[in-house]
């Protein structure tokens, strides 16, 4: 093992999980009663852990599509240009992503005493997704071992005011349904798959929309103006959920 490799990559991490890092300490400020920080860590560190699997998840439907491709090949032909790479995009990667971030919720926060009003799905959802984004933004740095600290640094820039927020923002949509569903047993499963199904179409559309980042000039300020549009959704549903009861039903 070539332990100086592995500890020149260090400042690379630190820079990986940074965007998340600052993300969180705002994020958490909307909560009213702050959550247990032992919980806010579980919950961001098995963020990171579901990043994995969400790989394994994209890569099973990849090869249920074309079961005669070979194994090693299917990392190389999500770089081409054909159908399976926009399914990949498109639908494989927001779904995937977005089902193993709520699990994480599921799993760890629902059914726990730290979760004592509605906004706290939101802000737990938030924290899942910093958790997978950071191991996104790091995974993401690992590529290219010729690549400079200052290259890095505006790269991750980059990711913390696109890729990571859109995360936060999608979970953020999908937090909301989830407290909404709690509040409405009968309806709670329509409400539910309504939301997933809302965070992940705006996952996929800012996917599509970094698809054609180079094929337009007016591109990067689409893409603004679509987060803008997104942030505005997650404040007017932050503050809708501070306004309901303190105490809601939890139907797991």
């Amino acid at each position: 093992m070539d332990f100086k490799a592995a500890f020149s990559f260090i400042p690379y991490a630190i820079l990986g999980v940074l965007p998340s890092l600052i993300w969180l300490v705002f994020y958490l400020q909307k909560d009213r009663r702050p959550e247990p920080k032992a919980m806010i860590l579980k919950v961001f560190f098995w963020g990171m852990m579901m990043g994995p699997l969400a790989l394994i998840f994209q890569l099973t439907m990849r090869w249920l599509c074309d079961p005669t491709a070979e194994w090693s090949i299917f990392f190389a032909s999500l770089g081409r240009n054909d159908y399976l790479f926009l399914l990949n995009v498109l639908a494989f990667a927001p779904i995937t992503e977005e089902f193993v971030k709520y699990l994480v919720v599921r799993q760890t926060v629902l059914k726990d005493p730290a979760f004592d009003e509605p906004v706290d799905t939101m802000i737990y959802m938030i924290v899942s997704a910093l958790g997978f984004a950071a191991i996104e933004n790091i995974v993401n740095l690992i590529p290219n071992g010729q690549m400079t600290l200052e290259t890095a640094s505006y790269q991750m820039i980059a990711r913390f005011l696109s890729a990571t927020f859109l995360h936060t923002l999608s979970s953020a949509v999908l937090g909301y349904f989830l407290a909404i569903s709690m509040l409405d047993f009968k309806k709670r499963k329509v409400i539910f798959i309504t939301g997933f199904a809302l965070a992940a179409a705006m996952h996929s559309f800012y996917n599509y929309l970094i698809l054609l980042f180079d094929k337009a000039d007016f591109m990067p300020k689409a893409i603004a103006v679509f987060l803008l549009f997104m942030a505005t959704i997650v404040f007017w549903q932050f503050k809708r959920l501070k306004k309901l009861m303190a105490v809601c039903r939890l139907p797991y």
